[in-house]
């Protein structure tokens, strides 16, 4: 929008790799919206300037000796005013558990320039919203409400929302959407654990299945429950069936299902 001024961000990069650490500098002092870039080999050093100094946002690598850059994002939540958390790696594997921290974005190595502006202009956002000290009971924002999906050397963001199943597949899940299906790295137990309290439940060993999207519960051809719902049936196994079926009774109660809901 014309005639709004960009914050001047002050920025911290951490890389325990000389080389990507001079690229992720050079590439940080090109971006009008850097006015100051400080390096730090390592955890330990960027703690001992972010003791002496502040800065509105830190591009942090993950795979480094001693405190990993997960571990260091950690410490830097607790802070009195901390810093605005963008992930760069070359390990797609991590990033729900760097978004689970509060990280606003999550580059992958070799860094584009187009990403970073993008990542940029999230840390801008947030330095320039209102101060979390005005509204010191202000809920930490939901980080997972949309995860990333790198394809094809681009990066999209699945809303937690528009996702009616998710499936088990190896080392990776596959996000139901009406979109389509996209493929995810992580585990199915660690998605679990961070969409459970927004109405993901575990079927199955293998599904979670959004509540509100289910439509009705019905037995297969073999007398085994199934979860339906309009992108299709998800399997409910015994171990499951009890669980899903009070919660989705309690959703009903709250009024949280569509009423042509079948339970």
């Amino acid at each position: 929008m014309t005639g709004e001024t960009q914050p001047a961000l002050r920025v911290l990069a951490v890389d325990d790799v000389p080389a990507a650490l001079d690229d992720l500098c050079g590439m940080l002092r090109d971006a009008p919206e850097v006015t100051e870039v400080a390096a730090a080999g390592d955890a330990v050093a960027a703690l001992k300037r972010l003791q002496s100094e502040e800065f509105d946002a830190v591009f942090l690598d993950i795979s480094m000796p001693g405190l990993d850059g997960l571990e260091f994002a950690s410490l830097l939540t607790k802070l009195a005013k901390p810093p605005v958390i963008v992930f760069v790696t070359a390990y797609d594997e991590h990033a729900v558990a760097a978004f689970g921290i509060g990280a606003v974005d999550y580059l992958l190595k070799p860094v584009r320039p187009e990403r970073l502006a993008d990542a940029l202009a999230r840390v801008s956002r947030m330095v320039s919203a209102p101060s979390a000290q005005q509204t010191p009971q202000q809920p930490t924002p939901d980080a997972l409400a949309a995860l990333p999906v790198e394809s094809g050397g681009r990066t999209r963001y699945v809303s937690r929302q528009d996702v009616r199943f998710v499936e088990a597949h190896g080392d990776y899940v596959r996000l139901h959407t009406r979109s389509g299906v996209h493929l995810v790295r992580m585990p199915i137990s660690r998605l679990e654990e961070y969409w459970a309290g927004a109405g993901f439940v575990r079927t199955h060993r293998g599904f979670l299945v959004a509540l509100a999207a289910v439509r009705e519960l019905r037995s297969d051809s073999v007398g085994g429950l199934l979860a339906h719902t309009d992108l299709g049936d998800v399997p409910v196994s015994r171990r499951h069936a009890r669980n899903l079926r009070e919660r989705l009774l309690r959703a009903a109660q709250r009024g949280e299902l569509r009423p042509d809901t079948a339970l």
